[in-house]
């Protein structure tokens, strides 16, 4: 059933491998480098500006040259940021390639979600969106453990990460399937969206806080706490395995109850195992990591909960629309948050990372609340299905089975 999309998901994968070991490898690097944390976060908030440029602009070079042609031209280009990033060590330049490393990298996820939709049918696309979400958890997960291989002050791990980026484009170009057609994103408003889902909204907003602070400095909190290279790698990795693993307890919990009420529990849980982090930093190394992998667990499933809390206001029609305008509140989130949360950092210490989560998750819980005061939720059979979600560009909102064509309603 999935066999058309093997060459694809192998592809998407050895890039999301790059991609998951140097991001933690330019964290550990810095640190190394002496940078302060505020650079880091900058760095760290860069690549996610430009994945939010870049996922509005990347169609029209897909238009214009194609497919292939231009997942290959990106992906030799980040490989070549990576290198770049070896040679010339100074944060602001850093900064600079992350941008255009975000850039890229939406460019090439726009590519391989409209070959993922271009192969699906309506029959099995929730299939290949839950392929596609594990390839992606499980890729980025590993690729923390590659930080072990050598040493991150060398140039060694710049070259493994360029590799696999370059070797990354060698499936998708070597697939003989039609190229898809490209289509231009198209969004709601942000006052439209957040007229008919203010907490959806707000939920994909803090997610991106959560994730984006995440990703740009856990390896700095871990080196903070003491941890070795290995200590952290294992930490980073754990923390997003767990947030593969409980998107399917909680996203059937959701269908069950009304949905705010679990994302408003979710919330809570997510700021008590922030702060449960901190608390068992320095305690037995198997109950950081569990409680690691308790917090992403809960954190990241908070943006594919608040996609379904807003789809369960619309039309199924609109779906990729407001998929479009979440992900963009999403991404504006993943800057702040690295943002917010070095400076909090510098002003406290390492576990300042964890007191932002907890913090954010606390003020949009209560927030959740406020809503639940104002408007009467739909029950739970009138809810849409949960559907487990990555962050995506809006390309693939489109083999989400709740939209037009997919699954029905319930």
């Amino acid at each position: 059933m999935l066999h058309s999309v093997i060459a694809l998901l192998l592809s998407i994968a050895l890039l999301l491998l790059a991609n998951g070991l140097f991001a933690t490898l330019l964290s550990v690097r810095m640190a190394q480098e002496g940078f302060s944390t505020g650079l880091a976060g900058l760095v760290g908030a860069a690549y996610f500006a430009g994945l939010v440029l870049g996922s509005v602009l990347a169609h029209r070079l897909v238009e214009r040259v194609g497919h292939i042609r231009t997942f290959a031209a990106l992906a030799s280009l980040i490989s070549a940021f990576a290198i770049m990033h070896a040679i010339i060590v100074e944060p602001i330049f850093w900064a600079g390639l992350r941008f255009l490393a975000g850039m890229c990298m939406a460019g090439v996820f726009v590519v391989t979600e409209s070959w993922l939709n271009g192969a699906a049918t309506n029959q099995n696309r929730g299939q290949v969106l839950s392929a596609y979400l594990i390839t992606t958890y499980t890729a980025l997960g590993l690729g923390q453990l590659l930080l072990n291989v050598y040493d991150p002050s060398s140039f060694v791990l710049f070259s493994l990460t360029s590799i696999l980026f370059s070797i990354s484009l060698l499936p998708l170009v070597l697939d003989r399937n039609a190229n898809p057609v490209a289509t231009p994103p198209t969004r709601f408003s942000f006052r439209a969206l957040y007229r008919i889902s203010p907490f959806g909204m707000v939920g994909c907003f803090a997610s991106g806080i959560l994730t984006g602070a995440f990703y740009g400095l856990g390896p700095i909190f871990g080196g903070g706490m003491g941890m070795s290279v290995a200590g952290i790698s294992a930490f980073m990795s754990v923390t997003i395995l767990g947030g593969l693993v409980l998107q399917w307890p909680i996203g059937r919990l959701s269908d069950r109850y009304d949905r705010r009420s679990v994302m408003v529990g979710v919330l809570f849980a997510t700021a008590l195992a922030s702060l449960g982090v901190v608390l068992v930093a320095e305690s037995r190394w198997e109950i950081l990591l569990l409680v690691a992998a308790i917090q992403g667990g809960t954190s990241f499933v908070v943006y594919p909960l608040s996609v379904a809390h807003t789809n369960d206001h619309i039309d199924s029609a609109d779906l990729v629309q407001a998929s479009a305008g979440l992900l963009i509140a999403y991404g504006v989130g993943a800057v702040v948050g690295p943002l917010w949360a070095a400076q909090v950092m510098e002003q406290v210490g390492p576990a300042g990372l964890y007191y932002t989560s907890a913090l954010t998750a606390l003020l949009v819980a209560g927030f959740g609340v406020y809503r639940m005061t104002r408007r009467q939720g739909p029950t739970a059979e009138e809810q849409g299905i949960f559907v487990p979600l990555t962050r995506m560009t809006a390309v693939a909102a489109e083999l989400d089975p709740r939209g037009e064509g997919g699954e029905e309603r319930t």
